[in-house]
């Protein structure tokens, strides 16, 4: 009979508060913040998380977010190049867009929210219609990673203010490659290039006029720059000198308090504020004066200067006076410097990931809240006053919230359980924490120091952790207090483990000692001596070692103790006589970690090498040495017997986790790799199991802390081994597809020899192939055959049917089974299946079929055209494939006899739809005349005074008026 196991899965990550993998969005009350794979969103005020968007299945980090518009909409950018757009109210993904082969860098919405802009590490700029769920075209040009994007829309004075057309635009991009560039969406190609800085450029802004653009380099630089909206309308003409007239013109350099790098400049929504962050820790905010503040100032400068005129002339200073007058002069010109002030620097208490204004203007106070992402697993939100006319207060930015406690601040390098696995002690550089293993919160945060190792102490009332300076901790759950501190070694205290019957304690360091500890009962207070006992640890021997002690054990049974040594090799002593019992040589570099099986038979160990070795207690020789993981292993862990299945053999089953983010369940019987589980974004350093053999608990240097559970699912090591071949295979065919020099479509030659639609050009199609589009693809092959099939069946019994005879008898041949079932005929069938391929891998599924299909899919978008059914898909399906296999039709006489009904079907269709459309858009035209009617005859009929009156005209637009000149 073939062994079954049971599987594990993913069950809960928690522990983060944000990661420093993108940037976070405010919207004044809930913060949206990247936590690895998923998206946060948290209540800064309440310090509480209101929901997590998480998609099954998908691994790949989260590197840039962007709200849109459409104020549900948020556009999420990730590792693997995908970008998808989230729905906040429902917490899912509305689509998902594929295009990119690197991380998404930078998103950016137009003004109605209808199309978005990605740029990615593969230097590509990607345009997507978000209705549509559709790339339109992919921009090349820069040279190395896209850092921004912004949407600009040319406002020209010869345009009217009533023109309601909408251009396509502009787009601005900044890239590492030190450049700048001005994209014109229309002609789809690059207009202006600019050399914006001579070190890479990190960011960029526009101010809400779209006048004047601010880039920031990786030299601490931020330059201005003034947009020529006159030329970006008249496009790319050229001048008298026969020079193309530039639309990007320098205006200066603004002075920033650090030279660091400038990483992110931001306008606030609404108020006259400029943020820029230039250094690891602080902002600086900007005040965007009126340029009537500015005059009055310069007024007041120039009447200063006039009165120590009339000063000096008292005195025959004529020269000066002179001087004072030309500077007069010069005052007269506004600079942009004098607009943009340096008003105040926010310091937040970490290293800043990003930051945002928040969406409203102010807080009831008057204040303007900026939020910030630290790189340390922390939110703050500050808040700084408005401008005052007094000089004696300097403004300041205060902390105002603070979302920290449920995380930690450093990597998570220790963990432990409590013996009913309801609590779960972390800990990591500075903190200890408590977690309740049912909601998953945090209950308790101490501060402790460098932890390495940890446990809690019998009766779960307290944690012992062992630090980096040698010491041991013990924290009082309960009062959450540092009951007492043991200073029990001089080197780090590696290894920490307490004896199975509870009574006794042993510690292991780099100090080349291994001690014994002994609990001693002690109340907690004193006075009243029916209070609760609290453990006391008593030092009662020492064992002197030969080198740097890593690793100690007790077995189960109570009867060794392993010891763990930098040279390599693990010693095993009896535990009550400390008499040297084995000797286990064979690892090449020194053992990190090590256990021993529940029956006290089988020891494992796991070491730098990145072998795991396991060893039989009686004779210690070595059964097996596994080659387990990638990178070196950190720790490895016995799987506890499940408490559910009753007291049954204990199992040899053991988990391992390495630095290469893995973490792996095994077979120590069979020697055999049972399940592997990706989901780390860093080192795993720390490994706990539960003691029930329920679950088991990692920790890792992404800050988070991850359970997987034992599922009721049985697993076969077959089925498993088969679905990472297919999985390694899908993919391996997928990444083939997307090479640089891979044809599209028919991959015709051209004259050459070359592939005719080669990747150099300036602005080539959106496509990538994935395993999902490839599974579509595979879909509609199988759809259209099987429709193909049962329409030639059907031919060829009316054929029968018409030669007359014993034919005209014969019955009907039956209905495909898949037919049958779904009661559908060939043409609505292969429908349903395009149906249900998403939009977003509706191209690249069509690119998957071969021209034999293509052809026959013609005649069912003819049958669909003539039926009226799903126009709209109906007409996307047949321009792709006419602009993809252009030169296999154009030379394929075949293809006539399909094109030419479908071009008077789908002509007529359409023409139906169009009709259908104006009547309808003619009757809301209609209807809301009569309401404007109507609300005209309101607004007469109503009693108004003067006052009222010049308060309307006040609150509407005033609307531009344009001198004609005859």
């Amino acid at each position: 009979m073939v062994q079954s196991y049971l599987k594990h899965g993913p069950t809960e990550a928690f522990g983060l508060v944000a990661s420093a993998s993108s940037n976070s969005v405010f919207d004044g009350k809930l913060a949206y913040v990247p936590a690895l794979e998923d998206v946060l969103v948290w209540d800064v005020k309440k310090g509480q998380m209101l929901a997590m968007w998480h998609e099954t299945g998908h691994r790949a980090e989260v590197t840039c977010i962007i709200r849109s518009p459409q104020k549900d909409t948020f556009a999420v950018g990730y590792a693997d190049g995908s970008v998808r757009l989230w729905s906040a109210s429902e917490g899912s993904v509305i689509s998902t867009f594929n295009g990119h082969k690197k991380a998404v860098t930078a998103l950016t919405f137009d003004e109605a929210g209808a199309r978005l802009a990605s740029g990615s590490q593969d230097t590509d700029l990607i345009l997507w219609d978000v209705v549509a769920e559709a790339g339109l075209f992919r921009l090349r040009g820069h040279r190395d990673q896209i850092t921004a994007i912004q949407f600009v829309q040319a406002v020209s004075s010869a345009v009217p203010s009533t023109s309601t057309t909408a251009a396509p635009g502009f787009l601005l991009t900044s890239s590492k490659d030190t450049f700048m560039k001005l994209w014109d969406l229309s002609t789809q190609h690059c207009v202006q290039t600019v050399v914006a800085h001579r070190a890479e450029v990190w960011t960029l802004a526009v101010d809400a006029e779209q006048k004047t653009v601010f880039s920031g380099s990786t030299e601490g630089e931020m330059k201005a720059w003034r947009l020529d909206h006159e030329a970006m309308s008249a496009g790319l003409q050229e001048n008298e000198k026969g020079e193309v007239a530039k639309m990007i013109h320098p205006i200066t350099t603004l002075p920033l308090s650090s030279k660091h790098r400038v990483s992110q400049i931001t306008f606030h929504p609404s108020s006259p504020y400029l943020a820029v962050q230039s250094h690891d820790k602080s902002v600086e905010i900007f005040r965007i004066r009126t340029e009537d503040e500015v005059r009055k100032k310069q007024a007041r400068r120039l009447k200063r200067a006039k009165e120590k005129k009339e000063q000096a002339k008292a005195k025959g200073k004529g020269k000066e006076a002179e001087a004072d007058e030309h500077a007069e002069a010069e005052h007269n010109d506004i600079e942009l410097a004098d607009l943009f002030t340096p008003y105040l620097v926010v310091r937040a208490s970490g290293k800043i990931r990003s930051f945002d204004f928040a969406d409203e203007e102010t807080n009831n106070k008057g204040n303007t809240n900026i939020f910030v992402a630290l790189a340390t697993n922390a939110l703050e939100v500050y808040s700084f006053p408005p401008p005052t006319k007094s000089k004696e207060s300097l403004p300041e930015a205060t902390r105002s919230l603070s979302v920290e406690l449920p995380g930690h601040r450093m990597d998570v390098r220790a963990l432990c359980l409590s013996s009913d696995d309801m609590l779960l002690a972390s800990a990591s550089n500075g903190l200890l924490k408590i977690w309740n293993m049912r909601s998953f919160s945090c209950i308790r945060t101490m501060e402790c120091g460098y932890a390495v190792c940890s446990t809690f102490l019998p009766g779960d009332r307290q944690v012992a952790v062992g630090t980096k300076n040698g010491e041991i901790q013990v924290f009082d759950i309960a009062s959450s207090s540092l009951l007492e501190t043991v200073p029990a070694h001089t080197g780090t205290l590696w290894s920490i483990h307490v004896r199975a019957d509870g009574q006794a304690l042993v510690t292991g360091s780099a100090d080349k000692d291994v001690k014994f500890w002994e609990f001693e009962q002690k109340a907690a207070d004193s006075e009243n001596p029916h209070s609760a006992r609290l453990l006391s640890l008593v030092h009662v021997r020492t064992l002197k070692m030969t080198d740097d002690v890593l690793s100690v054990r007790y077995s189960p049974n109570g009867k060794l103790l392993a010891v763990a040594l930098l040279d390599s090799t693990v010693k095993v002593f009896y535990q009550d006589t400390l008499k040297f019992f084995l000797s286990l040589y064979g690892h090449k570099l020194p053992v990190l970690s090590m256990d021993i099986s529940h029956d006290s038979k089988l020891i494992v160990t796991c070491s730098s090498d990145k072998n795991v070795k396991i060893w039989g207690l009686d004779f210690g020789d070595c059964h097996k040495s596994l080659f387990a993981h990638d990178e070196s292993i950190m720790q490895v862990a016995f799987e506890r017997n499940d408490t559910r299945e009753g007291e049954g053999k204990p199992t040899h089953y053991f988990w391992t986790v390495g630095k290469d983010k893995m973490l792996k369940y095994w077979d120590g019987d069979k020697f055999e790799l049972i399940q592997k589980f990706e989901g780390h974004h860093g080192e795993i350093w720390a490994l706990v199991v539960s003691n029930h053999g329920k679950f088991v608990v990692t920790g890792s240097h992404d800050k988070s802390i991850r359970v997987w559970e034992k599922l009721d699912e049985p697993l076969f090591l077959e089925e498993e081994r088969e679905r990472e071949l297919e999985m390694l295979y899908e993919t391996g065919i997928a990444d083939n597809m997307n090479r640089e020099d891979a044809p599209i479509g028919s991959g015709v030659v051209d004259g050459d020899g070359a592939p005719a639609a080669t990747t150099n050009g300036e602005v080539t199609a959106v496509t990538k192939q994935t395993t999902e589009t490839l599974m579509a693809g595979e879909r509609i092959m199988e759809a259209l055959e099987l429709a193909d099939n049962e329409v030639a069946l059907f031919r060829e019994y009316e054929k029968d049917k018409a030669k007359g005879g014993v034919a005209e008898q014969i019955a009907p041949p039956p209905k495909n089974q898949v037919l049958a079932a779904y009661d559908l005929e060939p043409e609505e069938y292969v429908l349903r299946v395009v149906e249900r391929v998403s939009g977003t891998a509706l191209y690249d599924a069509l690119l998957v079929l071969p021209f034999g299909k293509v052809v026959s899919l013609m005649h069912y978008l003819n049958h669909w055209a003539q039926q009226e059914w799903n126009l709209t898909l109906t007409s996307r399906i047949i321009f792709f494939l006419l602009k993809t296999h252009h030169h296999q039709i154009v030379s394929n006489r075949v293809m006539r006899t399909a094109l030419i009904p479908l071009r008077k079907h789908l002509r007529e269709a359409l023409r139906k739809q169009k009709d259908t459309i104006s009547y309808n858009l003619a009757a809301l035209k209609f209807i809301k005349r009569q309401s404007d009617a109507k609300l005209t005859a309101d607004f007469f009929e109503e009693e108004f005074d003067e006052e009222k009156v010049r308060e309307r005209i006040a609150e509407g637009k005033k609307r531009k008026r344009v001198s004609i000149k005859v």
